[in-house]
C-alpha cells in the first residue's frame, strides 16, 4: 500500500519508520512549516496547571524557571510523550481531541485551585479556553507557534506522486487541509484521487477537501493510524 503523511518530519518520522517495517510504501510531503511565536515572560508559579493542544506548544516553550512538576493536561498522546521527554512528570492525556480535553480537565481539576495556563498556536479550531471559561475557570492562553504555509515542492516529488498516486492520505489539521488542496490546485491533480482513501482528523478539516472527489473519507483520532491500515 502507498501511504502519504502530510506532518512536519518530526511529527511523523517514526511512522514513516513503522508503516516502511510493514512492507508499505510510503510518501512524505511536509505541507506546512511551524515557526516560533515571541511571547511575554510568563510567572509560572501563578498556574496551578498548563495545557498543551500540540507537541509544537511543547517545543515551543521556554521551560527555564517552570517546575516540571506542574499538572500538564495534553490532548494526547503524541503531546504527553513530547512533555515528558522535555521533563514533565505529572502528565494526563486526553483521547487525541480537544472535546475530550475539555471534559479531563472539568473532571481532574478544581475550579478552587489556581488559574490554569493554556499554551497553543496562532490558529485553533477549537476556543478550549474560552469554553473553560464559561464552566468557572481562570485561564490564561499563551500563543507561542504559528504555522506557514509551505507553497514549492520538488518536481521530480510531483511527478512521481502523479505516477503513483497514494491509496492513502493522512492530513491532521485544517491548515494541513487548506495547503493540501493548494497543492492539489497548483500542481492539477484534481483528478487523480478517486482510488485514494482520505484520513482526516476531525469533520472541519475534512470538509476543506470534500471538493475533490476521492474513494471514502474516513474521521480518525492520533494513534488510530496502523489500525486504519486494517480497517480500510
Amino acid at each position: 500500500m502507498h501511504i502519504l503523511l502530510t506532518r512536519p518530519l518530526e511529527d511523523c518520522s517514526e511512522m514513516i519508520l513503522r508503516f516502511k517495517s510493514l512492507g508499505h510504501q510510503v510518501s512524505h510531503i511536509p505541507l506546512i512549516s511551524i515557526e516560533k511565536v515571541n511571547y511575554e515572560e510568563i510567572e509560572f508559579a501563578d498556574y496551578g496547571g498548563i495545557i498543551f493542544t500540540s507537541a509544537n506548544a511543547v517545543r515551543f516553550l521556554n521551560l527555564n524557571n517552570l517546575d516540571r512538576n506542574i499538572k500538564c493536561f495534553c490532548v494526547g498522546n503524541s503531546t504527553e510523550k513530547t512533555a515528558r521527554s522535555l521533563g514533565f512528570q505529572n502528565t494526563i492525556a486526553a483521547e487525541g481531541n480537544v472535546s475530550n480535553l475539555k471534559e479531563l480537565i472539568l473532571q481532574t481539576y478544581e475550579l478552587k485551585d489556581k488559574n490554569l495556563l493554556y499554551i497553543s498556536g496562532e490558529i485553533i479550531s477549537f476556543d478550549l479556553d474560552l469554553e473553560l471559561i464559561k464552566e468557572g475557570y481562570g485561564i490564561k492562553r499563551l500563543i507561542n507557534y504559528r504555522v506557514k504555509h509551505n507553497q514549492k515542492f520538488s518536481e521530480n516529488f510531483v511527478k512521481d506522486l502523479k505516477i503513483n498516486v497514494p491509496d492513502m492520505v493522512y492530513v491532521y489539521s485544517q491548515n494541513s487541509a487548506q495547503s493540501f488542496l493548494s497543492f492539489i490546485k497548483n500542481y492539477q491533480f484534481e483528478n487523480l484521487w478517486m482510488n485514494t482513501n482520505l484520513l482526516c482528523i476531525g469533520e472541519k478539516t475534512s470538509s476543506i477537501l470534500n471538493e475533490i472527489k476521492w474513494k471514502k473519507i474516513f474521521l480518525f483520532s492520533p494513534g488510530e493510524e496502523e489500525f486504519l491500515l486494517y480497517k480500510i
